[in-house]
This record gives C-alpha cells, structure tokens and sequence, in this order.
C-alpha cells in the first residue's frame, strides 16, 4: 500500500507485514496512549483495540493528540476510531468503552493480541493489565509517570526493577514483587517532578485527586517510545 512505502522501503517487505498483521490492545487514549495509538496506524498496525471511559476535555488540549475545540465532549474511543480510520482507512479499530480494573478485566480476551500497552493511571489497573498480559503469554509494555516531567531526553525504556525516582515506578516496583511477577518492560523518566504552578487550581479528578501538571513534550514522547519498542519487538519475534 502506498501508504506505507517509505516504511516498507526502511525495514523490507517482510518485515512490514508483520507489523501489518499484528494486534495490539492500548489501555489508556489519552496523553501517553493516544500518540501510541498515532504512531502505531502510522507505522502499518492494521488491527488496533484501544480500551478507554473518559470523554474529552477542554483541559486534555495541551498534551492529547485527539483533542481539540471540536472533539470536546466526545468519548475518546470514539474520536480515536475516527482519526486512526483517517490515517488508514483499511484499519480494523475495536473499541471498548470502560475503565479498566479487576472486576471488569474478564470482559476482554487478552489471548488474542500480539501486544498489550498500559497507558492508564491507575495502579489497581496497571497491575491487572500487565497480570493478564503475563497469565496469557502476551507481551506487554507499561507507562510510568509523566506528570510533572517536561525533558523527554530523560526518558528511558528498562526492567522496572531498573526504574528510579518516579514515585509511580516505585509504587508498581512494590506491588509487582508482591504478586511475584517480574520482567516487566516500562517507559519511565527518572526527571525530578515540576510543580511551580498553584496547587489549590489544580483540575481535581477521581475521588478528590488532583491530577499531576502536564506538558505535550514527555507524555508524547512516552507514546512515540513505547510504538517503536512493540514495532520492534514485533519484527524481531521468533
């Protein structure tokens, strides 16, 4: 497909169709998960589930790829569906519109995917996507913390046994090793958090919590990160 020539031209035919034919399923659209969701259309990922309750919010302008003046209101699935059709309008995008935890993880089949992505914020959530993922023998990559962070050079893909600083890391780190589960490949800044602003303006969300500060620049970048880290792995499988 014309589309994706220059990519066919950068890493051969063959390993085209395989990122072709894969799936992967993105838990979270929003600043991290929706640049993954970009960037993996545009690399030729023809079959995409992305996993996500929230609607678009005026405050989502600064950092999230889907939103906009126009998509204010509308549920992040559905906007998402719309941007990765016009992308490539031969995709096959599953939605499913539900926030993620353990008393709703059976309603998705985590077996038939190539590759799963967390890109939630939640810990209860995190840690059963990245459970299932391993009771099924499908890969999956994690999202640590990008608010309050602004330099994406200090991003880095480890072990999250390797991850330092961010207070979410530490956090997974804990309750993983309780659950005994290890080999968990994560996308974590090891940057010191910025918070110069006022707190008590702070967008409040989830029982009272006040969502971290945020700029495009590190989120984004997370995204564009983890979409490479499954292009590649998916080429180099077997």
């Amino acid at each position: 497909m014309d589309y994706f020539k220059r990519t066919e031209l950068l890493i051969g035919e063959d390993n085209f169709k395989k990122i072709e034919n894969s799936s992967v399923a993105v838990f979270g659209i929003g600043g991290v998960g929706g640049f993954v969701c970009e960037a993996l259309a545009r690399s030729g990922v023809k079959n995409i589930t992305i996993i996500d309750n929230d609607a678009v919010s005026i405050t989502n302008i600064n950092r999230q790829i889907i939103a906009n003046v126009y998509t204010i209101g509308k549920r992040k699935v559905d906007v998402m569906e719309e941007r990765l059709k016009s992308i490539n309008p031969t995709i096959n995008v599953r939605k499913k519109q539900t926030f993620f935890l353990p008393d709703t993880s059976c309603e998705i089949d985590f077996t038939g995917f190539d590759y799963i992505v967390d890109a939630v914020d939640t810990v209860s959530a995190k840690i059963e996507i990245i459970k299932k993922a391993k009771e099924s023998g499908v890969p999956v990559i994690s999202c640590m913390g990008t608010g309050g962070k602004i330099d994406p050079t200090k991003l880095k893909v480890v072990d999250i046994e390797k991850t330092k600083v961010c207070p979410l890391a530490r956090v997974m780190r804990r309750e993983l090793k309780n659950r005994d589960i290890t080999g968990v490949k994560v996308v974590y800044s090891d940057e010191e958090p910025l918070f110069l602003g006022n707190k008590k303006d702070g967008e409040i969300i989830k029982k009272n919590r006040i969502a971290p500060p945020s700029m495009i620049f590190v989120p984004a970048t997370a995204g564009i990160i983890i979409a490479q880290e499954i292009v590649k792995d998916i080429i180099n499988k077997g």
